[in-house]
């Protein structure tokens, strides 16, 4: 209880803070590090500040981007980070790249209050660095950075503009089964993390409280897209059905119980690997997206895209995506 208040206490600072403040540069690399407010804790993160948009400029405030590292990597390591680091820079953007403890393997990281503690305290270091927008704060993060791209849109729903979460894991108990049947090294972690399999009261506790699955009707309003390889699963690590029950949460959260696909509708997703022949012309034209959307559908505020694709992320496509939040009235 007293964590919760504390996180809380910490969204009300957010929500309040003015842009620019007086707290030591970041070095010359973009490296900085962290202090947890919640336990110490020094956490170090990437942080670039575009010319104009320092503390101490008078220049107009710009958005930031908050780019969440996958599963098994740090603040400085995913695949997709220069990608997005090079198109934060292209449009002027803050850039901010928490490392939120770090890989996977261990209690403290994997969707936990202090992890998820870290990117709160990052966003408001961010913001104590640089002039930025609290209107167009926006989240984008690929397989792990997209498992906790769903967690903190379910924790702090008033924070973000927009969420684009590529290829998530949505359940860790699930993930935890199918990484068990391919013998994969994620089965071992998740246990390292949740206190051991999910057999236990204990641990399945632990499964459920780090799963976005079951806390997305929180984000009930936020502008969510989720993006995910019809392959994956079969060439990749997350089976598409993640971000299909993902997609089911955020739908009925919304109102939108008549977009919720159905038991049938995911096993062929998943298990077949294909967009069942109903749906196979829901689809929309997006230019330049490196991968063919084969499945749209949308819920509100919430769309589900399925590519022509597997474990991978598209991170133009996904920035793109955020620029077209609607500016707040």
């Amino acid at each position: 209880m007293r964590t919760r208040f504390r996180i809380t206490r910490l969204l009300a600072a957010l929500l309040l803070l003015p842009c620019g403040g007086s707290l030591p540069a970041a070095d010359a690399d973009g490296e900085v590090v962290i202090a947890s407010t919640m336990d110490g804790d020094r956490q170090p993160a990437l942080l670039d500040i575009p010319a104009g948009a320092q503390a101490a400029s008078k220049g107009p405030s710009v958005p930031l981007l908050v780019f969440l590292h996958s599963w098994s990597a740090r603040y400085n390591q995913s695949n997709a980070l220069q990608d997005a680091r090079a198109e934060s820079r292209r449009r002027g953007w803050v850039f901010l790249s928490p490392n939120f403890r770090g890989p996977n393997n261990r209690p403290e990281a994997c969707g936990s209050d202090l992890a998820m503690h870290d990117i709160l305290d990052a966003v408001v270091f961010a913001r104590m660095h640089a002039r930025v927008d609290p209107r167009r704060i926006y989240l984008l993060g690929g397989s792990g950075g997209g498992h906790m791209s769903l967690m903190m849109a379910a924790r702090a729903p008033k924070l973000w503009a927009a969420v684009s979460a590529w290829v998530p894991i949505s359940d860790l108990a699930a993930w935890h089964a199918f990484s068990k049947r391919s013998g994969s090294r994620y089965a071992a972690m998740l246990e390292s993390c949740c206190g051991g399999p999910p057999a236990s009261p204990a641990a399945m506790r632990e499964y459920r409280a780090r799963s976005p699955l079951y806390h997305l009707a929180r984000a009930r309003g936020l502008r969510i897209a989720i993006d995910a390889g019809i392959h994956d699963g079969h060439k990749g690590s997350v089976p598409v059905s993640h971000s299909l029950l993902a997609f089911n949460e955020l739908a009925k959260a919304n109102g939108f119980a008549d977009c919720v696909l159905s038991a049938g509708e995911i096993d062929e997703f998943t298990a077949a690997g294909r967009v069942p022949e109903a749906l196979q012309k829901a689809v929309e034209a997006e230019p330049g997206r490196k991968h063919k959307v084969l499945f749209r559908r949308s819920a509100g505020p919430v769309r589900l895209t399925i590519f022509e694709g597997a474990h991978e992320m598209d991170v133009n496509a996904g920035v793109n995506w955020l620029a077209s939040t609607p500016a707040p009235r």
